[in-house]
């Protein structure tokens, strides 16, 4: 299983929120680069940076701090927040991202973001299925959608969809352990032989709500491609040095 912490930006600065709510922002880090190169240092290889301005502002935004830490890094960086056009795309590709993670727009303009798969490649785009009372969740969280979670992420996969970042808005940012019979669901009714379409190769990103080192194992149990952590290393409940040996006993 991947681990895969998070940098959340806003004003450029590594921030965390709670639930989505911008109202609960904490500041950790001035300089998203200096929390890049720390995790390089302790054997990570994979990063989700997200773009909170953008969310708000529904169009790419800290392309800036993108460019920093993909051109002084050699993490794998996918990028979500605010990806509403193919110029958005083109800017953040240009700018080092590996993926792009979509979600509101895999709502509310299917169009384009199934043509972002066909020229793009599903290696390259994560359907980004954010939800709350298994409800998808849009806008960067603001908004809550009447897709229904699972039917919505088996309509992606019909459509070639391979990488999908599962988080309960209910769990974020709150460390009160994630939703392991969310994923467990999520798993069984998408992976597998019974599984339609041309994608069978499911890859499911657990985020939201990792608060201790031993949840991890659990996930990775059940089957979970990758996990997204991000207040528990920033609170110190999980250390760097547990996530180095969990990276290389496996």
């Amino acid at each position: 299983m991947r681990i895969i912490p998070a940098i959340d930006i806003i004003d450029g600065k590594c921030v965390r929120l709670s639930k989505g709510d911008y109202d609960t922002k904490k500041v950790y880090n001035e300089s998203p680069l200096e929390v890049a190169k720390e995790f390089e240092a302790h054997g990570i290889k994979f990063l989700h940076l997200v773009d909170l301005d953008g969310a708000k502002s529904k169009h790419i935004v800290n392309h800036k701090v993108l460019e920093q830490i993909a051109s002084q890094t050699s993490l794998k960086i996918d990028f979500g927040g605010g990806l509403k056009t193919d110029d958005d795309l083109r800017i953040a590709f240009e700018s080092g991202a590996s993926q792009i993670t979509g979600g509101s727009i895999a709502v509310k303009d299917r169009e384009t973001f199934k043509s972002w798969l066909t020229n793009f490649g599903a290696d390259k785009i994560i359907l980004g299925a954010d939800a709350k009372d298994e409800k998808v969740a849009v806008s960067g969280w603001l908004e809550e959608s009447k897709e229904e979670l699972i039917p919505f992420i088996q309509e992606y996969q019909k459509e070639g969809i391979s990488y999908v970042i599962c988080t309960d808005i209910s769990k974020d940012g709150m460390l009160e352990g994630p939703s392991f019979d969310l994923y467990k669901k999520i798993l069984e009714e998408c992976q597998g032989e019974h599984v339609e379409g041309p994608v069978k190769n499911f890859k499911l990103i657990a985020s939201g709500g990792i608060s201790d080192f031993d949840e991890l194992p659990k996930l990775a149990e059940l089957g979970c491609e990758g996990t997204i952590i991000g207040k528990a290393i920033y609170e110190g409940r999980i250390s760097m040095k547990q996530l180095e040996g969990f990276i290389v006993n496996q």
